[in-house]
């Protein structure tokens, strides 16, 4: 599949790039995410890899006016969910955003019946649930259905 653009309102979710026009290692070393701009590069190929392979989307988060990443977020092709926003921009509602973005996207485009998340943390569990998912069983897996 190639990979798809969602606005979603203040922000807008593209591939992940590191070419010679837009280099989304820089916020991912920056954000801890990465030790290194190799590692981060690595990982930007790989999700290309996956977008082609219909195993996953993935998609940095981008402030609308600048194109500067502020977070990513992943879904895999069975229905799991990860999201991330740059330490010093939490709390500010860009997870939320995203993630309700790439919800759509799920349930409408992929047409997937469930979409679950492991929130790592309180404020990811935040999110969750203010996404619409909820809380199943032991392991931490939260749950959304269409």
């Amino acid at each position: 599949m190639e990979a798809v653009e969602i606005n979603a309102g203040e922000f807008y979710l593209r591939q992940l790039r590191a070419d010679d026009r837009i280099d989304d290692r820089v916020a991912l070393v920056g954000g801890g995410l990465f030790p290194d701009l190799d590692a981060a590069g690595a990982h930007i190929a790989e999700r290309a890899r996956q977008w082609h392979a219909e195993e996953s989307c993935s998609w940095a988060v981008c402030d609308q006016l600048t194109g500067t990443a502020v977070g990513v977020v992943a879904l895999t092709a069975a229905g799991e969910l990860d999201c991330w926003t740059t330490p010093g921009l939490r709390g500010r509602g860009i997870a939320t955003r995203a993630t309700g973005a790439v919800l759509r996207f799920g349930f409408g485009f992929l047409d997937l019946p469930l979409i679950t998340a492991r929130p790592p943390d309180e404020a990811a569990r935040r999110v969750a649930a203010k996404c619409g998912f909820t809380a199943e069983g032991p392991l931490g897996v939260w749950t959304r259905l269409r």
